[in-house]
């Protein structure tokens, strides 16, 4: 069932990263297959205890019979008080493998692939109400370029709102096929994929609030661990790892980092390495996923 589900990617490297202690207290804020969560288990000893979250109705079938795994199904945006509610606090490594699964992607219903006909979906929590159908039908000209700039980094992002606005006046824009009939003359001749996938980002980081998310979870996860407690963050593009990246090395995600009266850096977090970890490259012939992975390892100071 795993396997299918979802391959984990750079399942060693995150595991050696979290520095395992037998008795730790672990979170897994994004289950998925369960992966990385059945490798932390193997890790733990008979009082450790791990804390594993996924907003995805999908992900609970994988949630493996154990009593030291308690299960949330909830975005880890919420990480604080779901850990002070199962009396998890502090914790000493905390996980995150972020963006969409394969299981995710390989569902067509679901809307979050190219390759698919569907209906624009595209929610991470099926209980949500912001479709990717809404936001094309309803959002204004100025936010769908706000969308399609920021989250989609698209070149001619200006000219994509216009033509989508335009287009939806002879009526609802409703599937990925309509949407894509709907913007064809502006996708650039040899590059139809990549551009589309810049398009399904945009849109998908929109519906779910994905970097929002990620900033108020960086926060927490920081008030959260105990000091010297491991943050092991794994993302696929490079908004999110520029927010990771800064908030590692700053403590925020924008400006420089503050001192204290005497010139000491102020910041919660010291990086275990400089660059990021990437895969090996027998890893990324094997799960082509893990080409665009950066893992990104801290302590807490």
């Amino acid at each position: 069932m795993m396997t299918k589900y979802h391959v984990p990617v750079m399942l060693r490297e995150c595991i050696e990263a979290l520095d395992i202690k037998k008795d730790g207290i672990y979170v897994d804020v994004t289950f998925g297959g369960g992966g990385h969560s059945k490798e932390i288990l193997k890790h733990l000893g008979e009082n450790g205890r791990l804390v594993a979250f996924d907003q995805d109705v999908d992900a609970q079938v994988n949630v493996p019979d154990d009593d030291r795994l308690t299960f949330v199904d909830q975005n880890f945006r919420f990480l604080k008080n779901y850990c002070r509610l199962y009396g998890a606090l502090p914790v000493d490594g905390i996980l995150a493998d972020l963006g969409v699964s394969s299981h995710q992607f390989d569902q067509p219903e679901r809307g979050f692939s190219t390759r698919f006909d569907a209906d624009l979906d595209m929610r991470m929590d099926q209980s949500g109400t912001l479709t990717a159908k809404e936001i094309i039908n309803s959002y204004q000209e100025d936010d769908l370029h706000r969308i399609f700039g920021m989250y989609g980094e698209i070149q001619n992002a200006k000219s994509l709102a216009r033509v989508i606005v335009t287009a939806r006046l002879n009526g609802a824009i409703n599937t990925i096929a309509e949407l894509k009939a709907a913007i064809g003359r502006l996708i650039p001749k040899g590059k139809e994929n990549k551009y589309l996938a810049q398009v399904f980002q945009a849109l998908r980081i929109e519906v779910n609030q994905e970097l929002v998310a990620l900033q108020e979870f960086l926060l927490q996860a920081t008030e959260v661990l105990k000091p010297g407690g491991r943050l092991v963050v794994m993302s696929y593009h490079s908004l999110e790892d520029r927010l990771v990246k800064n908030f590692i090395a700053k403590g925020k995600f924008k400006g420089e980092v503050e001192k204290d009266f005497f010139g000491n850096e102020i910041k919660p977090l010291e990086p275990v390495s400089r660059k990021a970890v990437t895969a090996s490259d027998e890893e990324i012939a094997e799960n082509n996923r893990a080409r665009s992975a950066k893992l990104r390892i801290a302590v807490k100071v």
